[in-house]
């Protein structure tokens, strides 16, 4: 994974180990959907440094807070734009 777990828990402020499964999936499912939004391959998507691990943040920290009620479709628009420099324009 491009963003790790201590990473992440702590952009998410969690201090405890009880949800570590729950963002560990959350991790998982952000880093592949910044991948398809930017239609690049893992190594590619890695390539792209501080871009892809703030988008990843960013993901993982909305699928957190909306676990119960998020928004895909707003969430991959404002990935897209997130991700414009890097994104793959056609597959």
């Amino acid at each position: 994974m491009i963003v790790s777990l201590p990473k992440a828990k702590e952009y998410l402020r969690i201090d405890t180990d009880a949800e570590d499964d729950i963002v560990r999936k959350l991790l998982r499912s952000a880093e592949q959907l910044c991948m398809d939004v930017a239609r690049l391959n893992a190594d590619e998507f890695k390539a792209c440094g501080a871009i892809a691990k703030t988008a990843v943040l960013y993901t993982v920290g909305y699928l957190y807070e909306h676990r119960d009620a998020a928004d895909h479709k707003t969430l991959t628009i404002t990935l897209r734009s997130l991700l414009m420099g890097i994104r793959r324009e056609s597959f």
